[in-house]
């Protein structure tokens, strides 16, 4: 190879390097930004904390025979649910039941369902801190569980 020619792919097509150099450039300076935005906050976005209007503390039983109970902190029973029902509460509460099973934390502590002042409700688990805003999934989901909530809007 002589001196001044250019390297040619196997192909045979010449490949110039500064679409390479840009495509880096372009890689880095959006890592760049994530980072930065990661860190200072900046473009984060989300619903702001709001005080709770009304609330009551759920536990959640499975029975042997498929169905599973609703039940407030004092132990009266809300609903039942029928086998292969309610598939939306039974999926957001085992999402919270696996973290407390990952942390060897039991069912002692109830589930906390609370509609917040500014009309949104979220499922809490006080023994693990996590947290599911229900109306992310809809109206006819976050309202499966808006009818555990006492009517008049207090704390139970």
């Amino acid at each position: 190879m002589q001196a001044g020619t250019t390297t040619q792919a196997p192909t045979g097509m010449l490949m110039p390097r500064w679409p390479l150099f840009g495509m880096a450039a372009l890689a880095l300076s959006a890592l760049a930004i994530a980072s930065f935005a990661r860190t200072t906050g900046i473009g984060v976005t989300g619903v702001p904390e709001s005080p709770a209007v009304a609330a009551v503390d759920l536990v959640f039983a499975d029975h042997d025979d498929g169905s599973a109970s609703v039940s407030d902190a004092s132990g009266r029973r809300l609903a039942t649910l029928p086998v292969s029902t309610e598939g939306f509460i039974r999926g957001a509460t085992r999402a919270l039941v696996r973290d407390r099973k990952r942390l060897g934390i039991g069912p002692e502590t109830p589930f906390r369902l609370e509609r917040r002042a500014n009309g949104r409700l979220s499922l809490s688990d006080p023994a693990t801190g996590g947290r599911i805003e229900l109306d992310a999934f809809g109206p006819s989901n976050s309202g499966a569980f808006a009818r555990f909530l006492p009517a008049q809007g207090g704390r139970s």
